[in-house]
């Protein structure tokens, strides 16, 4: 039985970093969804609703792994996923090894399985190397990268019995790996930065050293062009000229209909050649 109803629970305060948001967003559907009240968890936990309001609001000191612990517990949330996500943010949050540590070694682990479901596991070997290789468009590093990626499988180990009865399970996950993508990506003017991507394609490796710099200008045109198309049209563009995936890899990446790629793909080359075609100059012009 669960108490009345108090105050609504007020959002993530905007300081929390992007780790942190990535496994409070997660736990916070949870609570919702439980109709569980702060007095309720306070009860069960026997932490005080304000601390327990702190944690899930993501305001005051980042928390210790105790309390997040005990709350995981009370909701059913899988512990597993949820403590490597949490180290990660506490890492973010500038806490010491030793700390993060000594955290963890106070509570042992002792509900959900150590290994994820089955279904989980076949899934991320199959989208594993093409989520990376999409991350790696937008972040400065592959260590980044590969650390989204995780952090993606995680979330969805936490969120699979939802993910499941999406309807479609690829559409949800790749929801998830883009908005931990775009959350490290630096934009310019609401646009993610693509600069980075300009200096890692095949054409500019293969371009002789006199004709190097006129190449690196037309790349960075093509890119920032390409990061003001909206966002299906970018994540088609991205993954099958820049990551060298067919038509048919990319739908099954995104969870969408193979029309939907071919069509967001001529779209965005119409935008493209519309975009080219406004800045070319006037004929009889000096350029």
């Amino acid at each position: 039985m669960t108490s009345k109803r108090g105050r609504k629970l007020g959002p993530i305060a905007d300081r929390v970093g992007a780790a942190h948001r990535a496994w409070l967003e997660p736990l916070r559907t949870r609570f919702f969804d439980s109709r569980l009240t702060i007095g309720d968890l306070s009860t069960r936990t026997g932490y005080a609703k304000s601390k327990i309001s702190e944690l899930l609001r993501g305001t005051g000191l980042y928390p210790r792994w105790e309390i997040t612990y005990s709350l995981l517990h009370v909701l059913g949330v899988p512990t597993w996923p949820m403590r490597r996500l949490w180290a990660a943010a506490a890492s973010e949050a500038h806490k010491k090894p030793t700390w993060i540590t000594g955290c963890i070694e106070t509570v042992a682990l002792s509900t959900g399985p150590a290994a994820p479901p089955m279904d989980h596991q076949g899934f991320v070997q199959l989208n594993r190397a093409r989520y990376t290789r999409y991350a790696q468009t937008f972040l400065a590093s592959s260590t980044q990268a590969e650390a989204v990626v995780d952090e993606t499988f995680d979330i969805l180990w936490l969120r699979w019995d939802e993910a499941l009865r999406s309807a479609d399970v690829q559409k949800f996950a790749w929801s998830v790996l883009r908005a931990g993508v775009m959350m490290r990506t630096p934009h310019i003017d609401g646009c993610p930065e693509l600069v980075p991507a300009a200096f890692n394609t095949v054409i500019l490796r293969k371009t002789a050293a006199a004709a190097m710099f006129d190449q690196i200008e037309e790349s960075l045109s093509l890119f920032k062009a390409l990061s003001r198309l909206p966002d299906h049209q970018l994540d088609v563009m991205v993954l099958k000229y820049l990551r060298g995936m067919d038509d048919s890899t990319v739908a099954d990446v995104l969870g969408v209909p193979l029309v939907s790629v071919q069509t967001a793909d001529r779209y965005a080359k119409q935008a493209l050649r519309t975009i080219f075609e406004s800045n070319d100059p006037p004929e009889g012009t000096a350029q």
